[in-house]
């Protein structure tokens, strides 16, 4: 299956929504031999905010609701696209002159995360652009349907000490048809695969999230490294969007992912585990409310 442009049903929130340490179309690839190491509790790809037992540090917000941030800006070349048609999704991040970034650090084997997904959240794509010389970032894509898109950049800087997430609107020109926030339970089944999520969310305090992979009633246990981890998984606030990226705490193949999460607030959250198995990434999605703390 080519996740890369694949839209993902939920059954199973990007760079803004809460510490939660989880986490269409997929790039697919096999990921190295040896296993990923432990991921650190932090937002995003790369160590954005440190995160105490009692939640997110006050002076940081939840990635992605901002165009800019520390002196860098997010710029589309152009923020309107037709719904079903294949786009080249260009981009570029500027500095605090206006000028083209042109060298990033790598993380995760990537030096930019790219997550596509509408107001609705009823779609997610996570795409891997590549960097021209002139510090145009360049992804093909197709939006399924008509509406309002955030896009979110994660990315750090050469020489700088910590990542960030930017976001921006993108829209979709088409038959719009807006569609409530997917409700799930507690499972959900992609591609064959069962997963199932153990584990709540309690705003502003630590909470561990469980995810167990299985597929024709058996455990899987030989899940391969995407992205320099056995499962990445992003968390999507409802309502505006805010964004987090995080990785797994352990680091065997399954079928147990393990996440450290903190939600911002109350509220419900979409969340998409991307795990790879079979040389193949897949998405599971989830819907999860949570009250007061």
């Amino acid at each position: 299956m080519n996740t890369a442009l694949r839209v993902t049903a939920f059954t199973a929130g990007l760079a803004a929504a809460f510490g939660l340490a989880l986490g269409v179309g997929h790039a697919t690839g096999t990921g190295p031999s040896a296993g990923p190491a432990p991921a650190t509790h932090a937002t995003g790809h790369a160590a954005h905010a440190e995160h105490s037992e009692d939640g997110p540090a006050a002076d940081h917000l939840p990635g992605g609701l901002q165009v800019s941030e520390r002196g860098y800006t997010l710029s589309l070349d152009s923020p309107f696209v037709t719904a079903g048609s294949p786009t080249d999704l260009r981009f570029r991040i500027l500095d605090t002159d206006g000028k083209p970034v042109t060298a990033y650090q790598q993380q995760h084997e990537k030096e930019l995360h790219l997550i596509v997904a509408p107001r609705d959240l009823s779609t997610f794509q996570h795409l891997h652009p590549t960097l021209a010389a002139d510090g145009t970032w360049s992804a093909p894509t197709a939006v399924p349907a008509a509406g309002e898109y955030r896009v979110f950049a994660d990315f750090t800087p050469a020489g700088a000490t910590e990542g960030l997430t930017l976001g921006a609107d993108l829209h979709a020109a088409g038959d719009l048809r807006p569609a409530p926030l997917p409700q799930t339970g507690r499972t959900a089944t992609v591609d064959g695969y069962t997963v199932t999520l153990t584990g709540d969310l309690t705003p502003g305090r630590s909470s561990r999230l469980t995810l167990n992979v299985s597929r024709d009633g058996k455990p899987v246990t030989d899940l391969q490294p995407y992205l320099g981890a056995y499962g990445h998984l992003v968390a999507l606030r409802a309502g505006d969007l805010a964004y987090l990226h995080v990785h797994p705490d352990t680091s065997t193949p399954g079928p147990e992912i393990a996440f450290t999460t903190t939600a911002p607030s109350a509220g419900s959250y979409r969340l998409f585990l991307d795990f790879q198995h079979g040389d193949t990434v897949h998405t599971a999605a989830f819907t999860v409310t949570t009250g007061q703390a």
